[in-house]
């Protein structure tokens, strides 16, 4: 397992909170890809001396853990940066966001933290994110476990930390069925086969498994020698790993999952993006990535300073209708228009990305999807779902006016997501993705 862990300074100032670190040789030429291009595109229009608006980066790494986010949180804080593109995970997210990000008036936008407890926070307005909440996804996996794998009794087993406990939670409320039993299990075990031997107990039709590929690895490994098999097993995005089979020796054909997909209305441009600049398909919270770094930059700009509280101030102004639509294939035209002071509504990759009072997204779909089994490295959408909340288009406060932008400025931007530990397969296309917008606007050298 590579733990090479660097920093980066690329896109000009942009701060980064970022992991490069390979899982089990996860993305190992991805890695490398992205960091060159990223580099060497954002230094070729950086660091010419050019006039016009520019994307600054820097690089920082969470480990996947809340200890070493809180840090490099705190760093990039210290640095002045006004707003972060982060964190992933929510174990992480929430004590950056509550104990860092809020108090220090920085506004945060995760693109894949996706517990109840991120809309709960006393955050006076300042944590967004572009992935829907578990309370959604719960009542989706409940469908889909009952309706698609026609399960009527399950067990579940969750990882015991926000995510696992709350999703569950919601899992377990939501399902038409009977819960025959509910199990946590600790991270970093070098066995699971007592609770998993547990959760089996009483014959269940079907298994709800949250949890992170690191321990899915020796999870599915003793449920495999402990069972035949027969039980449908849901998970969510969590252990979407296309690698999975393959480490664990099994086609894992009677897993089905839920991911947060990209289901916005640039999609398809976002995509053919993606694989034009990287040379291969975005992952799971790839589009979320993009999007979150999107709206920020937009908000930047909308407010004409590096200020933490213009830029929450413009959030809604540049996501919610109406204005100028702008999406990943118009985002630099975007960019003028805001800048001269008008309203844009942002259009994305993901979904409309039209934000709740919570700063929660007000729509989201979901990939039901399935391993390719131990010969590949990755999973393919089976099903496409789309959800509305109460209201679609968003609501919340914003500021009554749009100040705009000199384009001879620098937008500093920060980006905590992970590419070590528990989701280090998934972090560094995430980190992709989210560069993009910057890249965008320095290649574009806008002036």
């Amino acid at each position: 397992m590579s733990r090479d862990v660097q920093r980066r300074d690329v896109l000009k100032g942009v701060g980064i909170t970022g992991i490069s670190v390979g899982l089990a040789g996860c993305n190992g030429n991805g890695n490398g890809n992205g960091e060159d291009t990223a580099t060497d595109e954002g230094n070729g229009n950086g660091s010419g001396g050019s006039s016009g608006l520019e994307i600054s980066t820097s690089v920082e790494d969470t480990e996947t853990r809340s200890s070493a986010g809180s840090e490099a949180a705190e760093r990039l804080v210290g640095q002045g940066v006004p707003m972060i593109c982060g964190t992933a995970s929510s174990g992480v997210n929430v004590p950056v966001s509550d104990g860092t990000l809020a108090p220090s008036e920085v506004v945060g936008c995760s693109p894949s933290s996706t517990a109840i407890s991120v809309t709960n926070l006393d955050d006076d307005d300042y944590i967004f994110r572009t992935a829907p909440s578990d309370i959604l996804q719960g009542q989706v996996d409940a469908s889909v476990m009952s309706d698609r794998l026609g399960a009527s009794s399950v067990s579940t087993l969750y990882v015991d930390n926000d995510y696992g406990q709350q999703l569950n939670d919601q899992f377990a409320e939501s399902f038409s069925g009977e819960v025959l039993s509910q199990n946590a299990y600790a991270q970093g075990s070098s066995s699971y086969s007592s609770v998993v031997q547990t959760a089996l107990n009483g014959n269940p039709d079907g298994l709800f498994i949250v949890g992170y590929p690191e321990d899915g690895q020796q999870l599915f490994r003793d449920y495999y020698s402990t069972s035949d098999g027969s039980e449908d097993i849901l998970i969510p995005d969590g252990l979407r790993d296309g690698a999975l089979p393959g480490q664990i020796g099994n086609d894992m054909e009677n897993v089905t999952g839920t991911a947060p997909a990209a289901g916005g209305p640039a999609q398809e441009a976002f995509t053919a993006a993606f694989e034009e600049r990287y040379g291969e398909s975005p992952g799971v919270f790839t589009a979320q990535s993009y999007d979150s770094a999107a709206v920020l930059i937009l908000a930047n700009v909308a407010a004409g300073e590096n200020d933490g509280t213009a830029v929450r101030d413009q959030m809604r102004n540049v996501a919610n209708p109406d204005g100028m639509e702008v999406t990943p294939e118009n985002f630099v035209e975007g960019v003028e228009e805001v800048a001269a002071g008008n309203p844009v509504n942002y259009q994305g990759a993901s979904s409309d990305v039209n934000f709740n009072d919570a700063g929660d997204p007000a729509n989201a779909a979901y990939d039901i999807w399935e391993f390719d089994g131990q010969d590949s490295e990755s999973t393919s959408a089976v099903d496409t779902q789309s959800f509305e909340g109460e209201n679609p288009e968003g609501t919340g406060p914003s500021a009554d006016e749009i100040p705009g932008s000199d384009l001879s400025r620098t937008v500093e931007l920060g980006i905590l997501l992970p590419t070590t530990g528990n989701l280090a397969s998934v972090g560094e296309p995430m980190t992709r993705a989210a560069e993009m917008p910057a890249l965008e606007v320095n290649e574009a050298d806008l002036s």
